[in-house]
């Protein structure tokens, strides 16, 4: 399996700050949490520490050590950074062929603050990532089985389009999994592209901020998935996606998706599960209950996992066990990349938590 992952690039700097050192706030009418710092006050860290991050890097090397052959379209500055990312991509086995060097920006970085339940806060400098246009996208970088987008932003967004229609033209599956910025900022765009993406990956709540545009074209709905006597539905089905003016249920959700094109709509919820929505059905697995170290990073390896495996020819429902496998896995360090598995750890791990990852299916309504 040739694997082409485009996108972002960066160097993280984590700082672990136990938790009696670093206030949590809660809002009770709200899902939101702050962590809160005292003005003027020098924080002891329990730890600070470097390490290669960024969505396309993260997804590369997760397909990397599954057994790929992956290359990276990134870009980076030139600098030491730079430096740092492609050497990493080459210790990893990821083809760096396709990197683009640009001095007008220096490679992006990120200083994560993790406290408490370690869903770290994240001051994000995106520099050169910035900066892909269509002059970077070189045909022949196209000529795999897979090609796999994470989120762009800036002018690297722009170049959206016109990276979909050159994997389309090359054949490959194309799985895209854009930020909520590149949503928010250029969701039409993505929509009229969506009959051309095999696999869209958001999260809950990014998929609250495609809620007015899919209530725009079909409607909010109020259809309703059919449960057994006794079955108890995940929180995420009970509740559907809200953008804060536009709801929608989470039935009417998958439909509207059905009706805008992708083959598989692939929705996160954190450690409460995941879902995978075909033409015909929703497809739900759940989480696996773990020690947390870190949360950044789960995205990645569960999207980028999910993709190859679903591109090598998996069922949704096991494409679904082995994502959630390696997204636990991944959160079970502070970085983002020392978690991913290999294949064989990979179908090991999946083996041995196989009862906790019992996949339920909802057929849709006609």
């Amino acid at each position: 399996m040739k694997c082409l992952c485009i996108g972002g690039a960066m160097i993280d700097t984590i700082a672990i700050i136990d938790s009696d050192r670093i206030e949590r706030m809660t809002m009770t009418n709200a899902d939101k949490d702050f962590l809160l710092i005292e003005e003027g006050r020098k924080v002891e860290a329990h730890e600070v520490s470097t390490h290669v991050g960024g969505g396309a890097v993260n997804a590369a090397v997760a397909m990397a050590r599954q057994g790929a052959d992956v290359a990276a379209l990134i870009k980076l500055g030139r600098d030491q950074r730079a430096e740092t990312v492609f050497n990493h991509l080459m210790q990893e086995g990821v083809s760096t062929r396709w990197v683009v060097r640009d001095g007008r920006a220096p490679t992006g970085a990120a200083v994560m603050l993790s406290s408490h339940d370690r869903n770290a806060a994240i001051f994000t400098f995106r520099g050169a990532n910035t900066l892909l246009e269509e002059a970077d996208l070189k045909p022949e970088a196209f000529a795999v089985d897979l090609v796999y987008i994470s989120a762009l932003s800036n002018e690297s967004a722009d170049a959206f389009p016109e990276i979909v229609r050159r994997a389309k033209a090359a054949k490959a599956w194309v799985a895209t999994n854009p930020g909520v910025r590149q949503l928010a900022s250029r969701g039409g765009a993505l929509q009229e592209l969506l009959k051309s993406i095999d696999v869209l990956a958001i999260n809950a709540s990014e998929a609250g901020v495609m809620v007015p545009a899919l209530v725009a074209r079909v409607g909010e709905g109020q259809a309703k998935l059919a449960f057994d006597a006794g079955e108890a539905p995940p929180r995420l089905v009970t509740r559907g996606f809200s953008s804060g003016t536009h709801d929608m249920t989470f039935a009417s959700f998958f439909l509207a998706m059905r009706s805008f094109g992708p083959r598989f709509t692939v929705v996160t919820d954190g450690r409460h599960g995941a879902y995978v929505g075909t033409p015909e059905a929703v497809h739900y697995c759940p989480g696996l209950l773990t020690k947390v170290a870190g949360t950044a990073g789960a995205g990645d390896a569960f999207n980028s996992t999910f993709c190859l495996q679903l591109a090598r020819g998996a069922a949704p429902g096991e494409a679904l066990q082995a994502a959630i496998v390696n997204a636990g896995s991944v959160v079970g360090f502070v970085d983002t990349q020392s978690g991913l598995l290999n294949a064989d750890e990979l179908s090991r791990k999946r083996q041995q938590h196989a009862d906790a990852l019992v996949v339920r299916t909802w057929v849709l309504p006609a």
